[in-house]
């Protein structure tokens, strides 16, 4: 989470009461204007402080119309009734959420059959905060093994892993926290993802694993998974080291299971260690719930599984939390209840024709070059045509958000800083109109753009956020 600072000024400034906020009399029931920074003196009735909350969360963006994020903005009104009943429920807490611990452990036996688990039975998984605790736990795990295996060099010996450089910040994270070296394949050209060769030749006896992306975030497009594996088992019968794969789903490993179903990504490649995905992208529920799984128990050192004897209870855990509401394991399962394999084929096939509709707009302009299509996850990147000079992408984006559109610009990573674009997810709840309407906000706002004497935009690091 951000580490937020303190107030710039000392105690800060008061929070202005209308008097219609008083719940019966509009002036006796006032309270003292309250300060920002520091707890008020005296409580306030329960509706005036809910609308002084209310009043200053309507400046924050429309989510729905917040094409930057991959979480989930949109669930039934059912869903919300189920989080709210089961808000209040620990899911530390095995032994008094006995049914809450149930729904988890079939979602766990879900996802292994989904993702074609040698032995769905023998699958080990667990729920997590969302898939940035997945990754640190699976990478947890590839360490783990890998001093086992070398217990003899360990720990003088310096753990690395491979990844490509698009990878998500969480990945730069656990590299940092648990002192692994990361070893980043660059972009090249319009590669703009993991080559498999060159992961391969990243490789030595110091390496715990190496991760490919199932849709990457910088412009959604699926890592080679089945070539990565094939480049790892030949340098396998080369030089004798056998390194595992662990595949990042966050978003694609809820799409491609549906939409691409020849795909071979996941536990069908034996040197596919271990998966996690996030069950509040592509798996349809409100943030707050990631999986993380391994092919089987040997995957999973049983040391860092902790045995905990909690309320009188034996609860095997792995997790870098405690304490976390049941609401979002309860709304998975309700998800994957109400949809099944043909409701969640129909959803993402929605999403990903909304995504290559739109993006065949885009590119009809005539001022863009499209990246990607939305033809892999339903998310595509675009930049500006290269004879296009008056303005650049931050430009747009900057435009786009008068009208309420979120629509993230950013420059492409090293090898390819040259590169900046402009990215689109769409999820459910995008549907075909709301497509249809920014599409015509960008070309309403094109004859203004081309009048520019130059692009607009002189920080562009500030321009706009690049939201994973």
């Amino acid at each position: 989470m951000p580490l937020n600072e303190g107030p710039r000024r000392p105690g800060g400034h008061r929070l202005s009461v209308n008097p219609f906020y008083g719940p019966a009399n509009p002036v006796g029931d006032m309270a003292e204007a309250p300060p920002t920074h520091r707890l008020p003196d005296r409580p306030m009735a329960p509706a005036t402080a809910h609308q002084l909350v209310r009043d200053e969360l309507m400046l924050d963006g429309n989510a729905r119309l917040n094409l930057a994020t991959f979480v989930t903005t949109w669930m039934e009104p059912e869903a919300g009734v189920l989080m709210a009943e089961c808000r209040d429920k620990n899911m530390i807490d095995k032994d008094e959420y006995p049914r809450t611990a149930e729904l988890e452990r079939r979602c766990v036996a879900m996802l292994a059959d989904l993702w074609h688990a040698p032995d769905p039975a023998a699958a080990v998984g667990c729920s997590t905060t969302g898939s940035s605790e997945a990754c640190m736990l699976a990478g947890m795990a590839l360490k783990r093994r890998w001093a086992r295996r070398n217990a003899d060099r360990y720990p003088g010996a310096r753990p690395n892993l491979v990844m490509g450089v698009n990878v998500q910040v969480c990945w730069e994270k656990f590299c940092t926290f648990w002192e692994v070296e990361a070893r980043l394949v660059p972009m090249e050209g319009d590669r703009f993802h993991l080559d498999p060769q060159a992961a391969a030749e990243l490789c030595d006896e110091n390496t715990i694993g190496v991760v490919g992306i199932l849709g990457s975030t910088f412009d959604g497009s699926y890592e080679p998974v089945a070539e990565l594996c094939a480049a790892l088992d030949a340098l396998r019968e080369r030089t004798g080291l056998d390194v595992p794969v662990h595949v990042d789903g966050a978003s694609g490993a809820m799409v491609a299971p549906f939409l691409d179903e020849d795909l071979v990504w996941d536990f069908r490649l034996p040197r596919v260690a271990s998966i996690n995905t996030s069950g509040h992208k592509y798996g349809l529920v409100y943030p707050g719930v990631g999986w993380a799984l391994w092919r089987d128990a040997e995957a999973l050192p049983e040391e860092l599984v902790f045995r905990v004897n909690y309320l009188g209870g034996d609860m095997p855990t792995f997790a870098l939390n405690f304490s976390r509401p049941g609401a979002q394991v309860v709304a998975q399962y309700y998800t994957f209840l109400r949809l099944g394999r043909d409701g969640y084929r129909a959803v993402q096939q929605a999403a990903r024709d909304v995504a290559t509709g739109l993006a065949a707009r885009v590119e009809a302009l005539g001022d863009f070059r499209l990246l990607t299509r939305g033809d892999q996850l339903p998310v595509f990147a675009f930049t500006t045509a290269p004879d296009v000079t008056a303005y650049d992408v931050f430009d747009v984006s900057r435009r786009l958000r008068e009208s309420g559109w979120l629509v993230p610009a950013y420059t492409f990573p090293p090898h390819r800083e040259d590169l900046s674009v402009l990215r689109v997810v769409c999820r459910n709840g995008f549907s075909a109109d709301l497509a249809d309407l920014l599409a015509q906000d960008l070309e309403r706002l094109l004859p203004e753009l081309r009048r520019q004497p130059r692009p607009l935009t002189r920080d562009k690091d500030a321009a706009t956020g690049f939201h994973h």
